[in-house]
């Protein structure tokens, strides 16, 4: 039945003003049903006033049947159409004369569902003064803040910490070094000759007769000529200093002869009628015991003079003052000779034979048939030296100590009280040089420099003796000087060497460039097998990487580079040695050229420098 039949049924406005009629799902198979109604709200009979007046019905059983008007009204009666819960329904009658009506939809709990405002409703408080001047703190307040927060945060910046930059290398450590003769043969195109490696220093060295007269007025003045020579160039002067022993004549031992208490500073035996012990000279077959009045002094070199104990307060005190003037006259760094001889036993024992003697052929009368572990190499060294490396850096921070001579045991020249700091800047360690330059290298060369590297202590900036590598070398000169450079350290170049005589400034130009990029000063070095090849990178967080190979071999040898995950395919050409291009079986190539790793073969006795940009890897 359709929604005016049951009106019809309730008698229409003959009877009742309004009725309540119960909403429900029509059943999907018509079946009979029983309704009843319950007046729930009855007013006045029609007739007194034409206002719309309500009476509520609400259904009180549960509807079981539902006819087909029911069905056509409320649709099919599926489950995504059925009205959930009780729903109330109401007529409020109009102009009844023509039978409308309107229809009102509720909850019977009277709780309707939250809709909002409507716009009507909102414009009510448009232009409310409260709302507006609500409004206004708000907008006012939204940009006050966020310009607030604006301000703080370029506060921040400004005021924050600044990170700062990664300071270039000391002069020193930037190199090359030219290696000269003795001060008596300086001259002034010596400056133009050390501009030709674009040197940093010049290294002259200082007679051992005169270390500790370098106050006289003709050894002073001699000293400021040479610093003079160099005044308007960058080349800092560096002299080497041979402070382990004096003459006869000097003052140190007429203060001895005079004053029992000066004897500290040698090794002063008394008493004795033969020499102390069996202790030899330096390379000799002869005591190194000279009897000085009624005593034995010891002398490991030249006849006549007298070894110094450089741990000694005394000594301490007088080379001290030797390297304090240097300073002042404006020598800038030193290189000391004979350090391993600074620290000597005071026991006075007899030499013992070597475990491992040079020559075979050796007997007890010669040097080196003893391990001479009583006047080498004693523990303390390495602080002995920081004390004198000391003086320098109080005298000038820009000043620099070092050794002239392979150091042979790096761990006695490291402190005692700090782990892995050794006691001289730029040790100079191994024989890496001589073993590169070989024709035919009888150890790996990755396994040779490995150990190099090791052994002289992680972060250790080595000096490369360029003078090591053999006349005779069948590798480009080149070559050598390019891979050596971009290793950590500083190549000193001696000018009567091949080095410099047989490789030009240009390249010498290159190397000045690369040793001044960041990835040089500040980057990590990593070591790559690439047999017979050796092969290793310079590399800093965001610059360009390097990547150097050289192939000692005389024939042209493919970069089959292994544990290369982190190296790209394609690289650019930075440098390559003289010889590069001059073998028909190498590959050619040219400065700022794309290559292929995979595919590059290197020419052979000869090195080539690439830059590029770093793999990322997980």
């Amino acid at each position: 039945m359709n929604l005016f039949s049951r009106l019809k049924r309730l008698g229409g406005a003959a009877c009742k003003n309004s009725a309540t009629l119960p909403v429900t799902a029509a059943a999907e198979t018509p079946v009979d049903s029983t309704e009843v109604f319950k007046t729930i709200a009855e007013d006045k009979l029609l007739g007194s006033k034409p206002t719309p007046e309500i009476v509520d019905m609400v259904q009180e059983e549960k509807i079981t049947v539902a006819d087909g008007a029911d069905e056509q009204m409320l649709g099919s009666g599926g489950p995504d159409e059925k009205l959930a819960g009780r729903d109330e329904v109401k007529f409020i009658k109009g102009d009844h004369q023509n039978g409308d009506a309107k229809i009102d939809i509720g909850h019977v709990n009277g709780k309707a569902a939250f809709t909002g405002m409507s716009k009507e409703e909102l414009m009510k408080y448009a232009n409310d003064p409260f709302w507006v001047r609500l409004r206004w703190i708000f907008f006012v307040g939204f940009w006050v803040i966020w310009a607030a927060m604006l301000v703080g945060a370029i506060m921040i910046i400004i005021g924050a910490p600044k990170c700062a930059a990664p300071q270039p290398l000391p002069w020193y450590k930037r190199g090359p070094h030219a290696k000269f003769a003795g001060i008596e043969a300086a001259k002034p195109d010596d400056v133009e000759t050390a501009k030709k490696i674009h040197a940093t220093g010049a290294i002259y060295e200082l007679p051992a007769a005169l270390t500790y007269s370098v106050s006289q007025p003709e050894v002073e003045q001699q000293i400021k000529k040479l610093v003079a020579q160099y005044q308007a160039s960058d080349v800092k002067v560096i002299l080497d200093l041979t402070p382990n022993y004096v003459g006869k004549e000097s003052k140190l031992v007429q203060d001895a002869l005079e004053n029992k208490e000066k004897r500290a500073a040698f090794v002063w035996v008394s008493g004795r009628s033969v020499p102390p012990t069996n202790w030899l000279k330096v390379g000799g077959n002869r005591s190194a015991w000279e009897q000085l009045d009624d005593s034995y002094v010891l002398s490991q070199f030249q006849d006549g003079y007298y070894d110094l104990k450089m741990n000694s307060s005394i000594i301490r005190n007088e080379f001290g003052g030797v390297l304090r003037h240097l300073v002042e006259l404006g020598v800038q760094g030193f290189r000391l000779k004979n350090t391993k001889f600074f620290v000597l036993s005071d026991s006075l024992e007899d030499e013992v034979i070597s475990a491992v003697p040079k020559d075979l052929n050796l007997g007890p009368s010669e040097y080196g048939f003893y391990d001479h572990k009583q006047t080498t190499f004693l523990s303390g060294l390495g602080d002995v030296l920081y004390e004198y490396l000391s003086i320098v850096k109080n005298a000038s921070a820009d000043a620099f100590l070092s050794v002239a001579e392979d150091i042979v045991q790096p761990e006695v020249y490291q402190l005692s009280e700090v782990a892995g700091a050794n006691g001289i800047d730029l040790p100079m360690y191994g024989n890496f040089v001589k073993v590169l330059s070989k024709s035919k290298p009888e150890k790996s060369l990755f396994k040779n420099l490995e150990n190099t590297l090791l052994q002289a202590g992680n972060g250790s900036w080595l000096q490369w003796n360029f003078r090591d590598v053999y006349v005779d070398t069948p590798h480009d000169p080149s070559a050598l000087a390019l891979f050596l450079s971009m290793l950590p350290g500083v190549p000193v170049v001696s000018v009567d060497a091949i080095e410099y005589q047989n490789v030009t400034e240009k390249t010498y130009k290159h190397i000045e460039q690369l040793r001044h990029s960041a990835s040089y000063m500040h980057g990590e070095l990593k070591l790559y097998e690439a047999d017979p090849l050796v092969a290793f990178s310079r590399i800093k967080s965001g610059n360009p990487g390097y990547f150097v190979i050289f192939n000692p071999t005389d024939s042209p040898q493919s970069s089959n580079i292994t544990n290369a995950h982190d190296l790209p395919d394609k690289m650019t050409v930075s440098v390559f040695s003289e010889n590069f291009n001059n073998y028909e079986e190498g590959d050619k190539v040219t400065p700022l050229g794309k290559v292929s790793l995979g595919d590059l073969k290197v020419a052979p006795q000869s090195a080539i420098i690439l830059t590029y940009v770093p793999v990322k890897t997980e």
